[in-house]
């Protein structure tokens, strides 16, 4: 990733309308974006495929950038978003195909990712967040996945500071025994 200021000032850049200014900073985001994902998202494939409509909603929606927070803080909120939008997908699309004639064989320990399977686990338990309390989920999400200060998250989710903590220890309250349970 460019470093934050030129991050900032491609943004800001991009923002005013400059086509350049915005190809040069998706270009230059990309390798962080897609590590990004990959953090949300254990298969390489679907972390590229979310990574592209993060950098796709970059480019549409750079315009309302218009630089009250960190870009860095807009594109992690888009980063996450994507991330989820990308899980919610692949679960609709796993859950309409028909089931397999043969049951495939378990995964081998030695070759699976804990790391991946937790991922997964959070994913489902953000998903599950989502559906039971809805008002919890932008604070966890700016603050744990994000891992925005809690000033900042706050302003992002447009709440006072006091109100983002008290709905974050909450979230991780309700979300710790969901990741426990996988």
């Amino acid at each position: 990733m460019p470093d934050a200021a030129t991050a900032e000032e491609l943004a800001r850049l991009a923002a005013a309308g400059d086509g350049a200014a915005l190809d040069r900073l998706l270009t230059e985001l990309r390798p962080e974006v897609v590590r990004r994902c990959g953090r949300f998202l254990p298969c390489r494939e679907d972390a590229e495929e979310a990574a592209q409509d993060v950098l796709l909603q970059v480019a549409r929606h750079i315009g309302g950038f218009e630089g009250r927070s960190r870009f860095s803080t807009w594109l992690y909120t888009v980063v996450a978003n994507c991330c989820r939008q990308k899980y919610r997908e692949l679960k609709r699309r796993a859950a309409e195909q028909p089931a397999p004639a043969e049951v495939p064989e378990p995964a081998d320990p030695r070759t699976t990712s804990v790391i991946a399977g937790s991922r997964i686990d959070l994913l489902e338990a953000l998903d599950r967040l989502e559906r039971e309390h809805p008002q919890l989920v932008a604070p966890l999400v700016y603050r744990d996945l994000c891992q925005l200060e809690y000033a900042e998250a706050a302003e992002r989710a447009g709440i006072p500071l006091g109100t983002l903590k008290s709905r974050l220890h909450e979230a991780r309250r309700l979300v710790r025994p969901w990741l426990r349970a996988h």
